[in-house]
């Protein structure tokens, strides 16, 4: 922040009007603070295997919203770098965002954006529209592009709940490439190393009709098929009791599956694929 002045009180740039862009307000005052420097002088290449990246993260809608899920692994090369990495974060009531690269910078642009839009609607005394939120995201991804020349690549997935949508409220998925570009994507998507295998699952199994409980299941068997082809993609531990991260957003806005009910469901995905090692079959 641009901190306070000799008495403590804020400093002058907190009350000179300007945008309600919090990345911009930052990249005014205080640019050292943003995550978006080239850490490495300009043509440095960094090994990818030097930092942790997490892999992979899914999303699809289903009757009552949207879905978004993650493994908990994080490699670093050939090493495990982390079991239990969070890769599904709120952004607000009815956005979600997760994330597949390099973890440290991820999660730094998640907070960045988390900040970003409370400080539009506080500025603004509205929330952001769905549609606008993605297009922030893009352009605080395509502000990282110095760093994803370098080898620190963070490809986000959103995914929100629309109560503006024509017709109804319903379920969005937004996916980016590293360079800012933004696509809507429909009814599924998945991203990371293990984001093709994910994908094929979620062709067979998806149906626009899903309960919750059938897309977290279609969601942890496509996490399984992951698993099962992508050694940066881990499947349930039942040993260490971590299971993938779950959520969901509805007109009643954003909530993370409980434990209990990711253990349960994880249990049960492990047991099906016992009788059937490569999975469920497409419904007919």
């Amino acid at each position: 922040m641009p901190g306070n002045d000799s008495a403590g009180l804020p400093s002058e740039a907190f009350f000179i009007p300007g945008t309600s862009s919090f990345t911009e307000f930052l990249s005014a005052h205080r640019p050292g603070l943003l995550p978006t420097a080239p850490p490495f002088p300009p043509g440095v290449r960094v090994p990818a295997d030097r930092f942790p990246h997490g892999t992979t993260v899914l999303a699809l809608t289903y009757r009552d919203g949207v879905l978004i899920a993650g493994d908990r692994r994080a490699t670093m090369g050939n090493l495990i770098a982390q079991r239990d990495l969070e890769k599904v974060h709120p952004a607000d009531d009815h956005t979600a965002v997760a994330f597949a690269g390099t973890v440290g910078l991820a999660l730094d642009m998640v907070r960045l954006y988390q900040v970003e839009l409370t400080h539009f609607e506080k500025i603004e005394g509205v929330p952001m529209t769905l549609g606008a939120k993605a297009t922030r995201l893009a352009a605080m991804i395509r502000q990282n592009l110095a760093q994803a020349m370098q080898g620190l690549v963070v490809v986000p997935l959103l995914v929100g709940y629309d109560l503006t949508a024509p017709g109804g409220g319903r379920g969005r998925i937004f996916s980016f490439d590293a360079a800012g570009g933004l696509y809507e994507k429909r009814h599924f998507h998945a991203e990371g190393s293990g984001s093709p295998y994910a994908r094929g699952a979620l062709k067979k199994l998806y149906r626009p009709d899903l309960s919750r409980r059938e897309a977290a299941l279609a969601a942890l068997q496509a996490l399984y098929d992951a698993a099962d082809d992508d050694s940066a993609t881990s499947g349930p531990d039942l040993n260490r009791r971590i299971f993938p991260v779950v959520s969901v957003i509805t007109e009643d806005g954003f909530e993370r599956l409980p434990q209990t009910e990711t253990e349960d469901l994880s249990r049960e995905t492990v047991r099906q694929r016992a009788g059937r090692p490569d999975g469920p079959h497409a419904s007919p």
